[in-house]
């Protein structure tokens, strides 16, 4: 498939997915998550492809959602040609390892957490930033999270959404492993050529889906929960003023009232 936002390239066993808007630090669109799901479906389809690698063109991995594409961010989803079902990382048959090389925020953090494994550059800046924008995380992160680095660091780190670097990543057990920023990718495509090499593909399929099932709930369900509370959320007036306050470079001013406006399906 063609590509806008991305590139995908396959060569000797590997898919390598780069977010590609280096000049906007690879901040997500609409069409670039749209894109990034069609990758995953493409790289899955293909019995050539033994591992998936992504990573971020230039200096960063991705700086979250593009803010500034304001309605064109919700419509976008709906105007990509596909030729393959969707999928997201963790739905691929096949080992997905990031290569966080810079900064990732926001969904620019929850499309990295659904893969298998998790390479970071030592001194990425990081960030569940959703609650300091007044919306919610999602892709499953609120479980997937809470998996990794346990109920209360992934508490900490999603309901304050501050920063913490790649090594703290590790420390945490956000990321498998953190290395110089030049370094990242690289050892991301060793291990994937190891992959491809010497690991059985079907075992390691099997492998894998036994691994995400073993998180003991229903992901893909969790996922479609998270995006009817996020919609919620994004309607919300704090969703506007926490962008606002963001764009301004000053402390937002919640008006959003717990006793009053929590959702009733929860």
């Amino acid at each position: 498939m063609n590509y806008e936002h991305i590139r995908y390239e396959q060569a000797d066993g590997i898919a390598l997915v780069t977010l590609n808007r280096p000049e906007k630090l690879n901040a997500m669109t609409a069409l670039m998550g749209a894109e990034m799901a069609d990758a995953m479906a493409e790289a899955d389809a293909d019995d050539a492809v033994r591992a998936v690698v992504m990573t971020g063109a230039g200096r960063a991995f991705c700086a979250g959602a593009d803010l500034g594409s304001g309605k064109e961010f919700a419509a976008g989803w709906g105007s990509v040609e596909r030729k393959y079902r969707a999928m997201m990382p963790m739905d691929v048959r096949k080992p997905v390892i990031a290569a966080i090389n810079g900064p990732a925020v926001g969904a620019g953090l929850t499309w990295p957490l659904q893969a298998d494994i998790r390479y970071v550059a030592s001194d990425a800046k990081l960030s569940f930033a959703f609650v300091r924008r007044g919306v919610l995380p999602e892709l499953g992160s609120h479980v997937i999270l809470a998996r990794l680095a346990g109920l209360s660091r992934a508490a900490e780190l999603l309901l304050s959404g501050r920063t913490f670097l790649g090594d703290e990543a590790v420390e945490y057990g956000v990321a498998t492993q953190a290395f110089a920023k030049d370094e990242v990718l690289p050892a991301a495509m060793d291990l994937a050529r190891d992959i491809a090499v010497n690991a059985a593909p079907l075992s390691v399929a099997i492998s894998k889906h036994l691994i995400w099932e073993g998180v003991g709930i229903d992901l893909a369900e969790l996922r479609k929960r998270e995006a009817k509370l996020l919609a919620f959320t994004t309607r919300h007036p704090d969703s506007r003023e926490g962008t606002i306050a963001f764009f301004e470079k000053r402390a937002p001013v919640w008006k959003g009232s717990i006793s009053k406006e929590y959702p009733e399906e929860l």
